[in-house]
């Protein structure tokens, strides 16, 4: 009878709100109490798990943490490649010709031979005197080829020059390799020549191997000799020859090119040999007797 009278003065006039109160207040250290084995048990757990078990996850985490660093390596790689094919055609809009893009495959590790060998070859078009650029400027030219790879020889070579003109004074002369990748030899310019520091060097056309108005290199040192009648003229190229690895091909007629400059002078007095023509094919004979055709 007292617990059903509770229960209706409860429902119906809340007098009893206070009384529950405190009895939920004086249980709480019993809940508490009740928790405890619980708690104290995930405690120790955490806190006094064997030296076996902490070496195992942190062998477990070294290996998860050089996974990702690896993968991270990766990314990075391909971010890189990324931005390099980016700046390739980006620099193929402004140009008139028709390009291949061409990966690197293996560097000549000879201290003053700049050669590389390239991912292309005749059955991709490539041929011998085939400019070679990357997203700055000119890198070189194709000197060998094979059906499937080519070999392509920098600008850089001590045995490579180019002809070149300062784009704001239209001068002309070569840039001579020097077996360093950050510089190119100008010794034709006299010590009166109009050239200074910064200065843009740009292929001028000649010779018919490169086409004209590509960048080549911007001049870092120019020093007048009085006991020279040349300056002493060092630029460098726009090119990063030392960490390229994808570089362009352009393409072209190769019947319409002409060999390229050659660093040997002719002997005093030789005389320049004229072109040997090619042989004419016979007219074709006629049925009439005495009767020509004219070719």
């Amino acid at each position: 009878m007292l617990s059903i009278i509770m229960m209706t003065v409860d429902h119906r006039f809340r007098y009893l709100g206070g009384l529950r109160d405190g009895l939920g207040t004086a249980i709480y250290p019993l809940h508490y109490l009740m928790r405890m084995p619980g708690e104290t048990k995930l405690w120790l757990t955490e806190n006094l798990s064997g030296r076996g078990a902490l070496l195992e996850e942190n062998a477990r985490l070294r290996e998860k943490q050089l996974f990702f660093n690896v993968q991270l390596q990766k990314l990075t790689i391909l971010e890189a490649e990324n931005r390099r094919l980016r700046s390739l055609l980006e620099s193929t809009v402004n140009m008139s010709e028709r390009v291949l893009v061409a990966e690197m495959l293996a560097v000549d590790f000879d201290l003053y031979r700049h050669h590389i060998l390239l991912n292309r070859g005749r059955q991709h078009g490539v041929y011998v005197g085939q400019p070679l650029l990357d997203q700055n400027g000119i890198a070189g030219q194709i000197i060998q080829t094979e059906p499937l790879t080519s070999t392509a020889i920098l600008i850089t070579d001590a045995n490579h020059a180019l002809p070149v003109q300062i784009n704001r004074t239209g001068v002309r002369t070569l840039a001579l390799g020097t077996g360093n990748f950050q510089e190119l030899r100008l010794p034709h310019i006299p010590n009166n020549g109009d050239v200074k520091v910064g200065d843009l060097l740009v292929t001028s056309g000649l010779g018919g191997r490169f086409p004209r108005g590509y960048p080549v290199g911007t001049i870092i040192k120019v020093a007048f000799d009085p006991g020279s009648p040349f300056a002493n003229i060092v630029a460098k190229p726009v090119a990063q020859l030392d960490r390229i690895r994808e570089v362009l091909l352009l393409e072209g007629n190769p019947d319409t090119l002409e060999p390229a400059p050659s660093l040997k002078e002719p002997a005093p007095g030789a005389k320049e040999q004229p072109p040997v023509p090619k042989p004419k094919e016979p007219a074709p004979k006629v049925s009439t007797p005495g009767a020509a055709r004219p070719s």
